[in-house]
């Protein structure tokens, strides 16, 4: 098939782009792909075309609105110039007007309703995510109507489209992301201790690493911060991984004031994450909303214990006091959830680590691959 697949950014770093990515270098002999981006990280330059789409990428409401604007045009003039034809178009969720498929991994209008009064954005950039959310929910049914087949990562999104919109069901597939099982399993040489050393860990100090591209108020930042805080003298360090430059500044401002400089360090953005996910004890993200929290599943997959709340997707695999523990969406549970890993032994907080490896490994890229192949060879 000639598909055309229209995306903000077809990139490893992108929670969408990256599955997106996956699914391009794995079908990439089989179809005959055109990716219609702002920035694509082509994993197959011979076989995939790509079409630049020039809007500015931040903030996100602007970029809505100027993909809307500007993709059409470009792919039209695209047309025009190649003769191109496409059997199948797809996009991500309601970022653009038209197509067959749309790849959903977010619900805007479920999550305005449910969930945007306890996300904790303030000031112009909560103002600002606000309004992308808004914009994506008002085109949202619009587009799921016309829309031949909704793609989702999870049940839990699933149950919720459906729920929220009833002409989606009949056809919403759900294809898990995908997880780079191989990258994310330790090296026999990664000097674990090394690493833990060069950024400032002590000897029998706990390490809470915290993984994020932003959205920190909505993923539970504040809570861990909060929690940390009420542990006292207890030997617990917390990294934060992700965030742009201004995002991290604001950020590790707010954890000066909080008294917690010496025990929070920030590492903003990363190319390669992996090794603090190597180098720590357990991962936490008490966070309010996902659809299907890919940085979850790598950092189970690193073979980590998971401290998170029953997030879409991570329902699906997560064992209560076996793979981790599940912790109630405020400080006191993220407190509590703490402290039952820090009373653990270090080898049972290592078994319980190899227990979620274990728990993914039906999550790999190879079985991505087929399930989208049968999604495209059914005649989607």
């Amino acid at each position: 098939m000639r598909i055309a697949i229209f995306d903000y950014k077809v990139v490893p770093t992108n929670p969408v782009g990256s599955c997106h990515r996956q699914m391009l270098a794995g079908l990439c002999q089989e179809h005959e792909f055109t990716v219609f981006a702002v920035e694509f990280d082509n994993p197959c330059p011979e076989r995939i075309r790509f079409v630049r789409v020039p809007v500015p990428t931040r903030p996100l409401a602007l970029l809505f609105l100027a993909y809307h604007l500007v993709a059409p045009v470009v792919y039209w003039l695209h047309r025009l110039r190649t003769g191109a034809r496409f059997d199948l178009v797809q996009m991500v969720e309601s970022n653009l007007g038209f197509g067959q498929v749309s790849y959903a991994h977010f619900c805007h209008r479920a999550y305005l309703k449910r969930h945007w009064k306890r996300a904790g954005a303030r000031g112009l950039r909560g103002w600002l995510r606000w309004l992308d959310h808004w914009l994506h929910a008002l085109v949202e049914p619009w587009v799921y109507q016309r829309t031949q087949q909704v793609v989702v990562p999870s049940q839990g999104l699933k149950r919720e489209l459906e729920e929220t919109y009833h002409f989606v069901r009949g056809k919403v597939t759900v294809i898990p992301n995908p997880v780079n099982l191989d990258r994310m399993r330790p090296p026999e040489d990664f000097d674990r201790e090394g690493f833990r050393q060069e950024r400032g860990v002590g000897p029998g100090e706990v390490v809470l690493v915290f993984v994020a591209l932003g959205h920190f108020e909505r993923k539970g930042l504040p809570l861990v911060l909060e929690a940390l805080r009420g542990l006292g003298d207890l030997p617990v360090r917390l990294w934060v991984v992700g965030g742009e430059a201004d995002l991290v500044r604001e950020w590790r401002e707010r954890v000066e004031r909080m008294g917690l400089a010496g025990r929070v360090a920030f590492f903003g953005m990363q190319k390669d994450v992996p090794p603090f996910l190597w180098g720590a004890d357990a991962f936490v993200f008490p966070s309010l909303y996902e659809v299907f929290p890919l940085v979850s599943l790598e950092a189970a997959a690193a073979g980590l214990p998971l401290i998170v709340t029953p997030l879409y997707g991570v329902e699906e695999f997560m064992r209560d006091g076996e793979t981790g523990f599940l912790v109630e969406r405020s400080v006191e549970g993220v407190a509590q959830g703490l402290k039952r890993f820090i009373s653990l032994p270090p080898e049972i907080r290592r078994r319980m680590g190899e227990r979620a490896r274990e728990a993914v490994a039906p999550y790999g890229v190879e079985p991505f691959v087929e399930a989208w192949r049968r999604f495209y060879g059914t005649g989607a």
